[in-house]
This record gives C-alpha cells, sequence and structure tokens, in this order.
C-alpha cells in the first residue's frame, strides 16, 4: 500500500471541508467495503464500535431514496476518560463518529467533524498514515 497522497491529492480530498469544518476523505473501495475496513482498523487498534447508524437503510424501510449513508460512533475510554478528566465538557464531543456516504456520481466518502485537540487540516492527509491508507487502493 502506498504511504503517501495522490499526486492529485489537492482534487480528492472531499467536499465542503473548508466551510463545514468536517474532513473529508476519499475511499477508493465501495461503501460495504469502506465500512469493513474501518471496522476492521479500529478492532485492530482495540478502538470499541458503540453504535452504527444506517441512515440509509433506515429510509428504505421508509419507502424513501438515499444513497449509502452510514455512521460508525466508536470510542476507547483509556483514551476519552483522561480527555474528560482534564476538560470535562469535551464529554460533548465524544465519543468519535465517521459518515461513510456515497455521493451522487458513485464516489465514496469517509467524513468526520474534528474534535477540540484533535484537529487535522483539511488539505492534508490525517497523521497517522494507517488511517489514509486505509481508504487508499494499493499501488
Amino acid at each position: 500500500m502506498s504511504t503517501s497522497r495522490p499526486d492529485n491529492a489537492a482534487d480528492t480530498i472531499g467536499p465542503d471541508n473548508s466551510s463545514s469544518g468536517l474532513v473529508t476523505l476519499p475511499s477508493a473501495f465501495g461503501a460495504a467495503e469502506t465500512v469493513a475496513r474501518l471496522d476492521k482498523l479500529l478492532a485492530e487498534k482495540g478502538i470499541r464500535v458503540f453504535a452504527r447508524f444506517d441512515h440509509s437503510g433506515a429510509a428504505e424501510e421508509a419507502g424513501l431514496p438515499l444513497r449509502f449513508t452510514q455512521v460508525l460512533v466508536f470510542g476507547n475510554p483509556r483514551a476519552g476518560t483522561p480527555l474528560m478528566q482534564a476538560n470535562q465538557t469535551i464529554g460533548i464531543d465524544l465519543p468519535l463518529r465517521a459518515l461513510v456516504w456515497e455521493d451522487e456520481a458513485g464516489r465514496v466518502w469517509v467524513s468526520s467533524a474534528p474534535r477540540r485537540g484533535l484537529e487535522v487540516s483539511a488539505r492534508e492527509p490525517p497523521r497517522n498514515a494507517h488511517v489514509y491508507r486505509l481508504f487508499m487502493r494499493p499501488s
């Protein structure tokens, strides 16, 4: 797997990053596989998935169209508790969430809102290269 950003990374960083406060990364995989890869990475890191919201599945049950849209809610008490011990109001931002979604062109994206003290630039890949590589096809 490549550990560097693609040459066109500035063009592939997701929509709305500068104005919405979201960090959005493209996935080189289908939506279901992206969720599976995210699940696997979280499990390997000892991070618990607390909840999964399948918005597109719920929409389908209600007879409404919605492209693939799932939210994973995850965290690790060993990481989050010290943050809240230092600043208890950070609890409003925990646990963390990731949105896996498909746009109208069929491209798959992973969006997350950086939390206070954990921000990353919307124009740079995450500092943890394994997270960025998770969504890129091997070169």
